[in-house]
């Protein structure tokens, strides 16, 4: 593989598990992709994630890395935006802060995009369930099939899984459809996706390993609900016209229509 490499890593107040979150990807790109960038997200932690990331980062003085941080709290999906925008590789993949994907299954996603079969490739539950090895509870894990189910239903998206936190971006294709996403929280996801598929990019959902962790900041109910908000939202703005700029600049981009 030969394209450049940035890895986003939004988190909030993620000062726990960050330190072994962090060792583990920059001894992974270390290793696999030296000329590699490393990106932390600060979305407003109340706790010592941002000091704690500048810290263990500034032990990655082989690596490019940086800490982007801001007072308030923003949302996971403007933290991932934030990211993706600063990232000065051709391939950027944003990770979940605890690392419920392994970032050693990360080839999975980068190469499709650089053997040019697709412009994102996504992580997946639901393609190969034996890869999961620790499950979320049965409550949880049922809710969001609903959700992907309604997401499928509501967008046309074609997907099983589209809220893994793990996602690989060809910016050069992708850039205009991120600065033209508005969802901040947790549906964001399906915004991304959505904008792609519109605007006749590839896309590869691709099954990966994961765990589940304890400690996650989504509840099942509240956030389920602002999740569904969400994606009438996306159709809503699609409906007003908000994204067309967006998608016209990606077909002048890559010739791609839909």
């Amino acid at each position: 593989m030969s394209a450049s490499l940035s890895i986003v890593i939004p988190a909030y107040n993620e000062a726990v598990r960050l330190g072994n979150t962090l060792m583990a990807v920059v001894d992974y790109l270390r290793q696999s992709w030296p000329d590699a960038e490393l990106i932390v997200v600060d979305d407003g932690s109340t706790d010592d994630t941002a000091t704690l990331a500048k810290e263990i980062l500034s032990g990655a003085e082989d690596l490019r890395t940086s800490v982007i941080t801001y007072k308030s709290n923003l949302g996971k999906g403007r933290a991932v935006r934030l990211g993706l925008l600063a990232a000065r590789s051709e391939v950027a993949l944003f990770s979940d802060a605890d690392l419920s994907t392994p970032i050693t299954e990360a080839p999975k996603l980068i190469e499709p995009i650089v053997k040019d079969e697709c412009d994102i490739a996504f992580g997946s539950r639901a393609l190969d369930r034996k890869l999961i090895g620790v499950h979320q509870p049965w409550r949880r894990e049922q809710g969001g099939r609903v959700f992907n189910l309604v997401v499928r239903l509501a967008t046309g998206l074609p997907f099983w899984d589209t809220q893994c936190g793990f996602k690989a971006f060809r910016m050069s294709a992708c850039r205009p459809l991120v600065e033209a996403a508005t969802v901040d929280r947790f549906g964001f996801d399906v915004e991304l996706l959505y904008l792609a598929f519109r605007a006749g990019l590839k896309l590869k959902e691709v099954p990966v390993r994961w765990d589940h962790n304890e400690g996650s900041k989504v509840s099942v109910v509240s956030d389920s609900f602002r999740m569904l908000s969400e994606v009438g939202l996306i159709r809503q703005q699609t409906r007003r016209g908000v994204y067309d700029g967006a998608i016209r600049a990606v077909h002048e981009l890559t010739g791609a229509s839909r």
